[in-house]
């Protein structure tokens, strides 16, 4: 059973699928900044920065952060959908939909988190609460994500939207008659309601901090697994919580 998974996995459309991801990776790491680069943005101010680089929201505009964005959803969350997708793939063998329609669907519901995602981003930047670099300036801010976060992990809604990602057969086969692209902007809407909280984090951890990002997509992919998934949603909702709540209190 494995080995035929595997060797559906080589057809052209998965090879695409994990070119786009790999590629995402990439290019996050090529954009991603250098230690020494923070270090001296932090002592001298942003200006070194906007001096030898453009990837700031001030210098490279809206759109270019957009795009970043765009790239991080695509590397992050891609990964985390993997067993959904694989199961599309084998009900869709049978009746010639079209695989590549319903990863559109899910990229766009992601492209769309994304820019309000840049929005956001924008407006803390513009405020003084968050760096050139993408990293909150502001402790209160900080405590506040990582607080939300946390207390999020114990939503009904965050529940009923991993029950989908945890069952995607039962998903599938209930929005079936809808088509690829719809059932991706479904699929692309339960995994935004598990993990746009977790996401935002990437204020607190930094926005192109890849250590961040390889963590944070480990995270959410043990969650969307249905027995592991259920024996780490809440603890982690805690450890969140106590995290934010600790980084308030020594910042009085």
């Amino acid at each position: 059973m494995v080995s035929e998974r595997i060797r559906a996995m080589a057809a052209p459309h998965w090879l695409t699928f994990f070119a786009m991801v790999l590629g995402s990776w990439l290019a996050l790491y090529l954009m991603a900044l250098p230690f020494d680069l923070r270090a001296a943005g932090r002592i001298y101010g942003t200006e070194v920065w906007v001096a030898l680089c453009t990837l700031t929201p001030d210098a490279a505009g809206f759109v270019r952060i957009c795009a970043m964005w765009m790239l991080m959803s695509a590397a992050m969350m891609a990964p985390t959908a993997l067993p959904a997708f694989a199961t599309y793939d084998d009900l869709g063998h049978a009746t010639g939909t079209r695989f590549g329609a319903l990863v559109g669907g899910y990229v766009a519901i992601w492209g769309g988190f994304s820019v309000l995602a840049a929005a956001l981003q924008f407006a803390l930047f513009r405020a003084d609460l968050m760096s050139a670099f993408g990293d909150s300036r502001s402790t209160w801010l900080s405590a506040g994500l990582l607080v939300a976060a946390g207390a999020y992990q114990f939503t009904p809604l965050k529940e009923a939207c991993l029950a989908k990602c945890r069952a995607p057969l039962n998903f599938f086969m209930s929005y079936w008659d809808e088509g690829p692209f719809r059932n991706g902007l479904r699929l692309g809407a339960a995994c935004l309601g598990c993990c746009w909280a977790l996401m935002l984090l990437a204020f607190v951890g930094g926005v192109m901090n890849l250590a961040f990002m390889g963590l944070a997509t480990a995270i959410m992919m043990v969650e969307k697994l249905p027995e592991l998934g259920r024996v780490v949603t809440r603890p982690l909702g805690v450890l969140l919580m106590a995290t934010g709540l600790v980084l308030a209190v020594t910042s009085l």
